[in-house]
């Protein structure tokens, strides 16, 4: 059975103090379980803001997209983990070796973060690929990553909702977290490879990640409602 689209809507704080964060997840309380904290919102308040979050009941995913040598990464999975964060991104573009450390340090935790690698940034097309020396399509790039990162022991990741399909194809064991999501008629922003909830929830994901359309909106409860009665009708 599908868990119940409460659970697969994960709310991005993107904001710059846990004052604005906490508001959010007040206003938002009961509609929604999970909420994203990422680099602006991490560096500014640290591990207590998630501490905070948990109080209230609710799940955390931290996305810090971690990316360095396999030791350090290792510690930060670590360390995430101490943190209370369930699920963890880290960038497959670190290789195998940094990915399979990440892997075999959650493997070793009581209660360790779901981690997830990060694929190709939903901000990113053809062009923007090319210019850090990537031939290959977004698509193409997604899945060799992922293949790469599932070898690894990786079992979860993060793309664009344009590459939900063959991902799950690809790999229909694993956690899909999709970013990039933009409800009919909203503005797209900085990203270039989006879809809507609906659409994304069909093609296979696990879990949107939406932000602005939210955040931004005059009554957040009233717009992530919509979006949880739109992807309800889909499971």
């Amino acid at each position: 059975m599908a868990p119940a689209a409460r659970e697969r809507v994960i709310i991005a704080l993107d904001v710059p103090n846990a004052r604005s964060a906490l508001k959010l997840v007040e206003r938002l309380d009961g509609i929604v379980q999970w909420f994203k904290v990422g680099l602006e919102l991490y560096l500014s308040e640290g591990n207590p803001v998630i501490e905070k979050i948990r109080a209230k009941g609710h799940s955390v995913f931290l996305d810090l997209k971690l990316h360095d040598i396999p030791n350090t990464i290792a510690g930060a999975v670590r360390s995430a983990s101490r943190a209370g964060a369930q699920m963890l991104t880290l960038h497959a573009g670190g290789g195998p070796a940094m990915l399979l450390a990440a892997a075999e340090a959650a493997e070793a935790l009581p209660s360790a973060p779901r981690l997830l690698a990060v694929t190709v940034l939903t901000s990113m097309d053809q062009v923007q690929l090319q210019a850090v020396g990537v031939a290959a399509s977004p698509a193409e790039q997604v899945l060799r990553l992922a293949q790469m990162g599932w070898h690894a022991g990786i079992r979860g990741f993060v793309s664009s909702p344009e590459e939900v399909a063959a991902m799950r194809q690809a790999f229909p064991d694993s956690t899909l977290v999709i970013p990039g999501i933009r409800p009919a008629g909203a503005a797209v922003g900085d990203q270039k490879r989006v879809a809507t909830p609906a659409a994304a929830i069909t093609a296979g994901a696990d879990y949107l990640v939406i932000g602005r359309p939210i955040t931004q909106a005059a009554d957040p409860a009233a717009a992530a409602q919509a979006i949880l009665d739109e992807i309800g009708e889909k499971h």
